[in-house]
């Protein structure tokens, strides 16, 4: 409960702050294009951003596929103010299976979730550690469905064990989630209808019946 106390927008307005007057680099890693939109509008203004796209989990691989393309047609149309690069990670779904063996039957949100989030954010903090970035964050922070408390734990955790500097983030503050639904309306952007995974797919078409 304390946890969720936390606030996470105003720590990473503290880090902004510090920042003004540079350019830091800055690993992001993106779940979808929509989720990305408002997260690269806000923080293209205070880094240069690599958005790394890595979702093993992902299903099926046609979905993975229209998601990366998508997010490689914002970036090319969006206009922002400092550059953004684009780096694909590896498509591993069997990784991902693994990382979550046990934990199949587990509901949305939980258990299940917490594994992908740590496998996804573990990567990405490997990646800017391996690069030198100057921070790693990723745009997960912004959906309504999705723990920002468990997901800045993660990153710290992630930090920690990569060597490199997590940037703490809630983007779903400041209306940021509204404004990832107007921009993707502007770029006529393809929103899923579930999270990503093979479970969250069947749990939503249980939903829909």
């Amino acid at each position: 409960m304390q946890q969720n106390q936390v606030n996470y927008q105003k720590q990473m307005e503290k880090i902004l702050e510090q920042e003004q007057g540079c350019v830091p680099t800055l690993l992001l890693h993106s779940c979808c294009a929509p989720c990305s939109s408002y997260v690269l509008e806000y923080l293209s203004q205070y880094f240069e951003i690599t958005v790394f796209y890595y979702n093993p989990n992902i299903y099926p691989p046609e979905e993975y596929g229209h998601r990366v393309e998508e997010q490689k047609r914002l970036i090319a149309e969006m206009d922002l103010l400092h550059p953004v690069h684009f780096l694909e990670g590896r498509f591993e779904p069997a990784r991902y299976y693994d990382a979550v063996r046990g934990l199949e039957q587990i509901p949305e949100g939980g258990e299940r979730c917490h594994a992908c989030f740590r496998l996804r954010l573990e990567e990405t903090a490997r990646q800017a550690s391996a690069h030198g970035f100057d921070y790693f964050t990723t745009t997960l922070t912004i959906s309504p469905l999705k723990d920002a408390g468990k997901l800045n734990e993660i990153g710290c955790e992630a930090a920690q064990k990569y060597g490199i500097v997590w940037l703490p983030s809630d983007f779903k503050k400041k209306n940021g989630y509204r404004r990832s639904v107007e921009l993707s309306q502007e770029y006529g952007l393809y929103r899923q209808d579930y999270c990503g995974c093979v479970f969250s797919k069947q749990e939503r078409e249980q939903q829909k019946r």
